[in-house]
C-alpha cells in the first residue's frame, strides 16, 4: 500500500509530530506486522525519531542545528536556503519503522517527526505500507 501525507508546515524551521497519524494509517489499513517506509520528496526537509513528552526537545534540536548550520549568505548556493539543503542532508530523508499489532513500534518516548527546513511549505510525506 502505498499513500502520500500532505504537511502543511507553519515556520521556517520546524518539527511537526506526525506519530498519529502514520499510527492511524497502519491502522486504518489493518496491518498487523511488517514495515512503515516514510520518504520525504524534498531537498530542503528530512525525517526523524525523537522524544515526544517534551516539545523542548525539538526546540534544542532545531536551535543546534541553526547554530551548526546558519543562514546566510556564506554559501555558493544562490537561491538563500543552502542551510536548509545541509540540515535536511544530516536529518535524512527516509525512515523504516516495524509494524507489530496493528502499530509502529516506537520506544516509550519517541515520536515520528516530518523535519521542515525551508518553511512554511506544503510539503508531501511517501508513505509505502508492507505486510508480512
Amino acid at each position: 500500500m502505498f499513500e502520500t501525507l500532505n504537511i502543511k508546515t507553519s515556520s521556517r524551521i520546524e518539527m511537526v509530530d506526525i506519530t498519529d497519524k502514520i499510527a492511524s494509517l497502519i491502522s486504518k489499513q489493518n496491518i498487523s506486522s511488517g514495515i512503515c517506509y516514510l520518504f520525504v520528496p524534498h531537498t530542503a526537509a528530512g525525517i526523524t525519531i525523537n522524544e515526544n513528552a517534551d516539545f523542548t526537545v525539538q526546540l534544542d534540536i532545531n536551535s543546534k542545528l541553526s547554530k551548526l548550520i546558519p543562514p546566510g549568505n556564506h554559501y555558493s548556493h544562490l537561491e538563500g536556503n543552502s542551510d536548509s539543503h545541509i540540515k535536511s542532508t544530516v536529518v535524512g530523508s527516509s525512515l523504516n519503522i516495524i509494524i507489530d499489532k496493528n502499530r509502529p513500534v516506537l520506544g516509550t518516548w519517541q515520536g515520528i517527526y516530518f523535519c521542515e527546513f525551508d518553511g512554511p511549505r506544503n510539503r508531501d510525506l511517501y508513505i509505502k505500507l508492507i505486510e508480512g
